[in-house]
């Protein structure tokens, strides 16, 4: 099974989706905005690749946290960050054959389902 988490109308969200389709992908999709962050998802996705992966801090989220909060992150506040802001985390976060992959770009999607 394979499910895809983030958000509906972002752009690198559509470009999976239509990776996905196009390559005939059966997928759930999880909707922060209309379902939350998961917070075991979550909690795993930063254990197996790092909060600095998993929390995009290049978006306009970031950006909006306290530069204390942001100075002291850690695993442990990273969880909580994306609990309160789904839209921090990075997109799309795939769940393949329990292998977490974050972000799209064609040559990773295809190494992953090959």
């Amino acid at each position: 099974m394979t499910t895809i988490y983030g958000i509906k109308n972002c752009n690198t969200m559509k470009k999976a989706f239509s990776w996905l389709e196009e390559n005939e992908v059966t997928y759930n999709f999880h909707d922060y905005k209309k379902n939350g962050a998961d917070k075991n998802i979550i909690k795993r996705a930063i254990d197996e690749c790092g909060w600095e992966e998993v929390i995009n801090r290049r978006g306009t989220t970031w950006r909006k946290l306290p530069k204390d909060i942001q100075n002291k992150m850690n695993k442990v506040k990273a969880v909580d960050i994306a609990l309160e802001n789904p839209s921090i985390i990075k997109r799309p976060l795939l769940i393949h054959e329990n292998k977490i992959t974050l972000g799209f770009k064609t040559e990773i999607y295809e190494n992953v389902f090959q």
